[in-house]
């Protein structure tokens, strides 16, 4: 069962979810967006949670502003399909750091397994937005450069949280 961080539905059951399900169900079931799983992200958190959070949130926000929100949705659960653990692999001398080249990655990958339209490229591309230095040419593109750093904090946050319980436990135990 999956469910984004924050977030009290789980996507495969809820009848809150069901919509954001249908639209994203096909890329949760295939094999590369499963391989995700297998990297960290944010402490604890894997690639694929992360995404998940981003591509939930991402479908929330744009649905009530109007927005295409399943485009939003989609291009939010491949925008970090990088399949690679940037904390080991390392930088060839003059490469730029990950922050700056996974947008690539990722659009690269997506674009091998998924069909995508210009939308999705915009926002899977644009996601690590200035860093990308072009603008974003669509509000959902705008959309998923806050979400990412929201579900960034939100991850981030949750680590520090159970680091924190951890400790408070572990001093109790000691009393």
């Amino acid at each position: 069962m999956s469910k984004a961080l924050g977030s009290k539905y789980q996507i495969e059951t809820s009848e809150k979810a069901s919509e954001y399900y249908e639209i994203v169900k096909d890329i949760l079931d295939s094999d590369v967006v499963k391989e995700m799983k297998q990297f960290k992200h944010h402490y604890s958190t894997t690639c694929y949670q992360h995404s998940l959070n981003v591509s939930y949130y991402n479908y929330v926000v744009c649905k009530k502003l109007g927005l295409n929100y399943k485009q939003a949705a989609r291009a939010g659960m491949l925008h970090d399909l990088f399949l690679y653990d940037w904390r080991v692999e390392k930088r060839r001398k003059g490469e730029l750091p990950h922050g700056f080249t996974h947008p690539k990655r990722a659009l690269k990958n997506a674009k091998e397994h998924f069909e995508l339209d210009k939308r999705e490229e915009d926002i899977i591309i644009k996601h690590m937005w200035p860093l990308t230095v072009k603008l974003p040419k669509y509000p959902e593109s705008y959309v998923i450069v806050i979400m990412d750093k929201y579900s960034a904090a939100l991850e981030i946050g949750s680590h520090l949280k159970s680091k924190v319980a951890s400790f408070y436990r572990h001093a109790a135990a000691k009393n």
